[in-house]
């Protein structure tokens, strides 16, 4: 085998490791003083626990949701009034969370953690947030006529690999 094509098959091995690690991996990066969006989709409707959380919460939440109702009494204090699910009533899914007046503390590891019913499994999906310092470039900017108000223009992780791939085709056919 030629160092080519060793070098190829090490670099296809190495991008279908990344495409199966990362999968469900979201980044966003607010600048601090937005508000985001913290997107999260589940496979039903018929949800019967939501949970969004940060490891580093310990046993408090960014928000519970359970039969119906949201259990503040679950929820870490520095989220009180400053969290709420994009669509309350999750139509087809949609279980996004809404972070508003994003502060340098939010940056971390968020989890979306959805147990449903017909499968009585949990779905988890996983958000980066990097929170960008005021006055520094980068992260979301604020669109006034944007009507969802400038929310998240997240960065998938899984759109990655296929730019990759097409870089290693073009070396391949290059070479």
């Amino acid at each position: 085998m030629s160092a080519v094509t060793a070098s190829l098959c090490f670099s296809l091995v190495f991008v279908s490791f990344f495409v199966f690690v990362s999968a469900d991996q979201t980044i966003i990066s607010p600048k601090a003083g937005q508000n985001t969006t913290l997107q999260c989709r589940a496979p039903t409707n018929n949800i019967i626990r939501l949970e969004w959380s940060r490891a580093d919460l310990g046993d408090k939440h960014v928000l519970v949701y359970r039969d119906g109702h949201f259990l503040t009494d679950e929820q870490h204090p520095s989220f009180r009034n400053r969290v709420d699910l994009q669509d309350r009533q999750m139509k087809d899914g949609d279980v996004s969370l809404i972070l508003k007046d994003v502060k340098i503390n939010d940056a971390g590891t968020y989890e979306c953690g959805v147990f449903m019913a017909e499968t009585h499994s949990w779905k988890h999906s996983i958000i980066h947030l990097h929170v960008v310092p005021p006055g520094q470039t980068g992260g979301q900017e604020k669109d006034e006529d944007n009507k969802d108000g400038g929310k998240t223009n997240g960065v998938k992780k899984e759109d990655l690999p296929v730019v990759l791939m097409c870089f290693l085709l073009l070396l391949l056919l290059l070479s």
